[in-house]
C-alpha cells in the first residue's frame, strides 16, 4: 500500500445506521469498529479529503433500515457532517441506483477506502463492484463488522469466522485488506 494511493482517497462509509444495533442481528465482531472509523474520519476531515456516506433505505416492511424509523438514522459517532455527500441505496450494493460510480468518475476519484456494515453483505458486494469497475480499493478490516450465521450446511459460524472468510474472498482480487493503523500510517 502506498501513501500516494491512500492520501486523498474517498472514505466510503456504508450503512452505519442505528438499525445495525438492533438485538435481532445477534452477536457481532469488531466491537471497536466505530472507534476505528472515527479515527479515519478525523484524519480525512482534518485533511479535507472526501468523506462519502451510504445510507440503506430498505423497502422491506419489517426492516429496521426502512425510512421513517429511528433505525434509518446514522449512528451519531460516524454521522455525516454538513457538506459530506450521502447516497441512499435500496439494494446491498452502493453502486446500484445511487450514481456512485458516476460521481466518483466525474470527481476524478480512482481510490476508495471502505468501512461499514455488514462485512459479508453490503460491504462485500460494494467492494467487489468497486474492484470490477477498476477502482483502487482498500477495505479496512477493523473498520467493518458482521454477525454470526449458519453456513450452507447448517453449521453455526461465529461473526469472526464470517468476517474472516469475507475478507479472504475479497483480498487480492477485488481490494487490498488493511487495518486502520496501516491506513493512518500510509496517509501521512
Amino acid at each position: 500500500m502506498s501513501g500516494s494511493t491512500i492520501r486523498g482517497s474517498v472514505l466510503l462509509l456504508i450503512d452505519l445506521q442505528k438499525a445495525i444495533d438492533h438485538p435481532d442481528w445477534g452477536i457481532r465482531n469488531n466491537p471497536s469498529a466505530e472507534s476505528e472509523i472515527g479515527c479515519l474520519l478525523a484524519r480525512w476531515r482534518a485533511e479535507n479529503w472526501p468523506v462519502w456516506h451510504v445510507r440503506h433505505d430498505s423497502v422491506e416492511l419489517d426492516s429496521h433500515y426502512r425510512p421513517g424509523q429511528t433505525g434509518n438514522d446514522f449512528k451519531p459517532e460516524v454521522a455525516p457532517l454538513p457538506g459530506e455527500p450521502v447516497m441512499a441505496k435500496r439494494t446491498n450494493n452502493a453502486f446500484i441506483g445511487t450514481g456512485l460510480e458516476a460521481r466518483l468518475r466525474e470527481g476524478g476519484h480512482t481510490s476508495l477506502v471502505v468501512v461499514g456494515v455488514i462485512t459479508n453483505n453490503s460491504v462485500e458486494t460494494t467492494v467487489r463492484m468497486a474492484g470490477n469497475l477498476g477502482f483502487n480499493t482498500y477495505l479496512v478490516a477493523d473498520g467493518c463488522f458482521t454477525f454470526g450465521r449458519l453456513d450452507w450446511d447448517g453449521r453455526a459460524r461465529s461473526a469472526e469466522e464470517v468476517h474472516a472468510m469475507s475478507l479472504a474472498n475479497l483480498h487480492g482480487e477485488y481490494c487490498t485488506v488493511v487495518s486502520t493503523a496501516e491506513v493512518l500510517d500510509a496517509s501521512r
